[in-house]
């Protein structure tokens, strides 16, 4: 099982038509699982770019 070190929380937005009709819309975090010191972990794309840059 991997652990969630970040606490990426899914995106909510109201999407609006031409008629402007709202819709409830939902972005989740790009979540991946990387292996950082052979322990597994979850990370969004974003935090795991920004690691790899640190190191």
């Amino acid at each position: 099982m991997a652990k969630n070190i970040m606490n990426a929380k899914p995106l909510f937005v109201k999407l609006s038509s031409h008629a402007n009709n709202k819709t409830n819309s939902r972005q989740n975090p790009n979540l991946q699982t990387y292996k950082i010191n052979g322990v597994k972990v979850r990370l969004t794309a974003r935090q795991a770019r920004t690691l790899k840059k640190e190191a």
